[in-house]
């Protein structure tokens, strides 16, 4: 179960305002860090390479942790966004997947076709024959 913080109140003065917590989200912020650990300890992969990459430039092992993290956690966003706007565009007017203006309740209203028609006038009532008895 993923928990948000509600928003933390600023005071200024006579001014207030809110904004949301720095602390973020911690199961998300733990599952980044298992990633980065996993993938730093896997030569080859590419979070290996450009952790190895930021050690290179001089930073500390955890400033390069730190950046291996923002940078998945970058990939994790920009999946969320794509998958978002694939999931929108595959929607119909209903919001159901695979509605068109043609199958929605919202389009036009269908032609009749000559079955569908009504008759040209009142239906002759036939009598229902009574069964005989045995």
């Amino acid at each position: 179960m993923i928990r948000h913080s509600p928003p933390i109140e600023i005071a200024s003065a006579d001014h207030a305002r809110h904004r949301l917590s720095r602390r973020g989200d911690r199961q998300l912020n733990a599952a980044l860090h298992t990633i980065a650990i996993t993938q730093i300890r896997m030569p080859g992969t590419r979070g290996h390479t450009y952790y190895q990459t930021k050690l290179a430039e001089g930073k500390t092992s955890r400033e390069a942790q730190r950046c291996l993290k923002r940078r998945l956690a970058d990939h994790v966003w920009r999946t969320m966004i794509g998958d978002e706007r694939r999931r929108t565009q595959t929607t119909g007017p209903g919001g159901q997947p695979g509605a068109t203006t043609a199958s929605s309740a919202a389009g036009p209203t269908p032609a009749a076709d000559s079955s569908d028609k009504s008759l040209p006038g009142p239906a002759e009532p036939k009598p229902t024959p009574t069964p005989q008895p045995a």
